[in-house]
């Protein structure tokens, strides 16, 4: 079967729902990711994440006959790989074991669209407008009021909120390198590549520090199969489709929405409540998101 993205022009059209329904998946995340350390390290958590995942879409690459990238193409997807996938989840999950709290951990991620606007000008040549700018100072200030009755900094090294840093800057530069380089990628052949090459950069690393131990409950297999099949088989791919179709600044103002949801999302799982504030927090951010991905129409 031929490669359908081979010849696909850059920009092409998403269906409206999916923007709404990736934050909802990536949002998950956070829960199930929480919920799988108190069953697994980190790094164990992560390694058996990405080669499951790799596994998955080679499978399903080779039955479908998708296209494999070669030479250049191959080494800028284990880049993205590694950035995206190695070094933002790793981090994130180690600086959690670290005693960082998933409210400031959430707060310091938010600030993704910041990072990838201000590396995107540089990097991509992509222009951001003022009004952009004003959407993403408000979506700051909205993910601070989400997770303010959170943060609590006294029970974590200063070192640990510098691996949470390390894990927005992973994704904030793997998203940028994607869109850059990787753009026109098979999304089962491709992703495949940058799931093994985060697989061999984390397993090594789980055997060493963690022996690659886990506690085989029910629980384990429940958390790890919904990192696997939701949010890198389908949140990944909808990332991939929203990068591809839009500019990596719009894309990233996306992000601000998930600590809001994810805060939703623990009260129904965690019995998290959520103040005042941080609903007001909610409304500011999804104004924000609004105002950074509004496109003005051509008059007819």
């Amino acid at each position: 079967m031929p490669d359908a993205t081979a010849n696909a022009p850059a920009h092409f059209t998403t269906p409206r729902a999916l923007p709404g329904i990736f934050i909802v998946l990536w949002s998950t995340g956070y829960i199930a990711g929480k919920l799988s350390l108190a069953h697994a390290g980190p790094l164990t958590v992560c390694g058996l994440r990405f080669a499951l995942v790799a596994l998955i879409l080679g499978v399903a690459a080779v039955v479908t006959r998708a296209r494999w990238p070669r030479g250049r193409e191959l080494l800028h997807l284990a880049v993205t790989g590694l950035l995206a996938q190695a070094v933002h989840f790793n981090a994130l999950y180690y600086g959690l074991t670290l005693g960082v709290s998933v409210g400031v951990s959430a707060l310091i991620m938010g600030m993704m669209p910041i990072a990838t606007t201000v590396l995107a000008a540089p990097l991509l040549g992509e222009r951001t407008t003022p009004r952009q700018w004003l959407g993403l100072v408000a979506g700051l200030a909205g993910v601070g009021l989400v997770v303010a009755n959170k943060i609590d900094t006294g029970h974590a090294p200063v070192a640990a909120y510098g691996v949470i840093v390390l894990a927005l800057a992973g994704l904030s530069l793997g998203t940028l390198y994607q869109k850059r380089f990787c753009a026109r990628m098979d999304l089962r052949s491709g992703a495949c590549v940058q799931y093994v090459a985060a697989a061999l950069a984390t397993l090594p690393l789980a055997l060493g520090h963690e022996g690659l131990q886990i506690d085989g409950s029910a629980g384990m297999a429940g958390t790890l199969g919904w990192l696997v099949a939701v949010n890198s088989l389908l949140g990944a791919t909808m990332l991939s489709m929203l990068i591809r179709a839009g500019s990596a600044a719009r894309v990233a103002s996306l992000f601000y929405l998930v600590p809001g949801v994810a805060a939703a999302m623990g009260l129904a799982v965690f019995g998290e409540r959520l103040a005042p504030l941080a609903l007001a927090g909610f409304a500011v951010t999804t104004g924000a998101v609004w105002l950074c991905t509004r496109v003005k129409l051509p008059a007819r």
